[in-house]
């Protein structure tokens, strides 16, 4: 965690509850802009729908990229997984009480945010597929017709 102790003090924690920020919040657990972006994407999404669902999850993400970054507000206390559902909780532990403070002041906002800007350095496209099963739609009509023509020569 990144969590800057200067800036949760009384003064400067005062001049940030004024704008508050997903990009502030992702950033006190995530120092990799990537990490933050994908982090901010699961918070809004449960922040607009208030309990979200994993079939409910957009396809801007992979489904288990969606599951470890919602997995992981569970383990941090900012969200709860009941139902099988993901919701925002109201659990913190003293040492960050003006962490969850901003957190709270984030999610009574209402002005919607936009991750594209806030995280312009972050790799926002899908990765490929790394390993696993090949389907049907990846073996392309290629691959299909090298067999016939290798049976033609022989």
């Amino acid at each position: 965690m990144a969590i800057r102790y200067w800036e949760y003090e009384d003064a400067p924690f005062k001049e940030k509850l004024k704008e508050p920020s997903v990009k502030e919040v992702a950033k006190v657990y995530f120092d990799n802009e990537t990490k933050a972006y994908r982090f901010s994407k699961a918070l809004c999404e449960v922040k607009k729908k208030t309990s979200l669902r994993l079939k409910d999850c957009g396809d801007e993400l992979p489904l288990a990229t969606w599951k470890r970054y919602l997995d992981f507000g569970v383990m941090v206390g900012m969200l709860k997984h009941e139902d099988g559902a993901y919701q925002f909780t109201d659990r913190y532990s003293k040492p960050l009480k003006n962490v969850s403070l901003y957190i709270k002041a984030w999610m009574d906002t209402a002005k919607e945010e936009d991750l594209a800007v806030l995280f312009a350095n972050a790799k926002t496209e899908k990765q490929k597929k790394r390993g696993g099963r090949t389907t049907e739609a990846e073996v392309g009509p290629v691959e299909q017709g090298a067999g016939q023509g290798q049976e033609q020569k022989a």
